[in-house]
């Protein structure tokens, strides 16, 4: 996996899958079966499969709870479990 830049974080927790059966659906928020379907078939050439395949890396190391902070209107209790992260939501 190349170094991650946070503008590709963003789009992950913001941007929409835009085909197929889970088309309109946040790429976050897309089912691991799905994702992993594309790392064994291919992902899609283009900026949306290299977004896939960061996103195949988060979710196979567990870490979707990175993206919680920069997902549209998310709020998530200063005290969440990994209360060394703040993640207020800044007004």
């Amino acid at each position: 996996m190349t170094s991650l830049q946070p503008q590709q974080l963003k789009k992950l927790a913001t941007m929409k899958m835009p085909f197929g059966k889970y088309a309109g659906r946040v790429l976050v928020d897309l089912p691991e079966p799905y994702v992993c379907w594309f790392e064994r078939k291919g992902f899609p050439k283009g900026e949306l499969g290299a977004l896939l395949q960061t996103l195949y890396e988060i979710k196979v190391n567990g870490l979707e709870y990175l993206l919680q902070p920069l997902r549209e209107g998310s709020y998530v209790p200063k005290y969440a479990s990994h209360s060394h992260i703040n993640y207020e939501k800044k007004r």
